[in-house]
């Protein structure tokens, strides 16, 4: 079974809301080359997982005007995590936190240092990129532009992890990439959710490799909400600000359909 789902949006939308690291799902093959223990291990899942925005981005969907696609992976990030490059190029490595995690948010070990991350890469991190990228060029086939916009979330508290936590923590941050993100697609979520900041304690956004720094028909960016504005943190049940979020997002979606 695939680890991800590309859930067809309206074939005239250029929009894929991207969700890559809401799910808690680790394979029981993977789990075991994880030196946490279970409750040590369920504690790290509530404060890696961007816990509902497979929900947040569902509800969305159903509210905007013409309805993105959405590429949803439904794997843990301490599977692989699809977003990281999967090279030195990597900032993350330095925390133990490249594709293949070996260390916790707390910076505690997760797995040996020595795991060939390889494995777990060409089973799980190759297919989820060919996957995007197929899903992207399928939108500038049907449309000539897509837009992906990534969905997180974030806590309000830095973790050890962060390498820019001592930056500011808004409601809502935006990542942005000086290549992929155009004024105009900053301008639309600012209207979409009000105040928000740029980059902190976030930055960049998603593109596939294929794309990234080569075309400008792909526009991209990432939507990084602190938790304690929907939810209880850490890893708790969402509240009535997932709603809120999710018209804004859907305005959001609208905006640059």
């Amino acid at each position: 079974m695939p680890s991800f789902d590309l859930l067809p949006g309206a074939e005239q939308s250029p929009v894929i809301l991207h969700v890559p690291h809401s799910a808690r799902e680790i394979p029981a093959e993977v789990r075991a080359g994880i030196v946490l223990d279970d409750p040590a291990l369920e504690r790290e899942l509530d404060h890696i997982v961007d816990a509902h925005t497979a929900e947040l981005a569902e509800e969305a969907a159903g509210l905007a005007g013409r309805a993105p696609w959405r590429f949803v992976n439904r794997l843990s990030r301490l599977v692989v995590d699809p977003e990281r490059f999967p090279d030195e190029r990597e900032e993350m490595l330095a925390v133990g936190m490249g594709a293949v995690y070996t260390r916790t948010t707390g910076r505690e070990p997760l797995r040996p240092a020595d795991t060939d991350p390889e494995p777990l890469v060409e089973r799980w991190f190759r297919p989820y990129a060919r996957a995007m990228t197929e899903a992207v060029a399928e939108r500038l086939a049907a449309v000539g532009r897509a837009v992906v916009i990534d969905v997180h979330s974030y806590p309000s508290a830095p973790l050890p992890y962060e390498l820019h936590g001592e930056g500011p923590r808004p409601a809502v941050c935006l990542g942005t990439d000086p290549f992929h993100t155009p004024p105009e697609l900053v301008a639309a979520a600012r209207q979409a959710f009000g105040e928000v900041g740029l980059d902190s304690p976030f930055s960049g956004t998603y593109v596939p490799l294929e794309f990234y720094g080569r075309d400008p028909r792909v526009s991209a960016l990432m939507v990084e909400i602190r938790r304690d504005t929907y939810m209880t943190e850490p890893g708790g049940p969402a509240g009535p600000g997932l709603n809120r979020l999710a018209r804004a997002l859907a305005a959001l979606v609208d905006a640059v359909d």
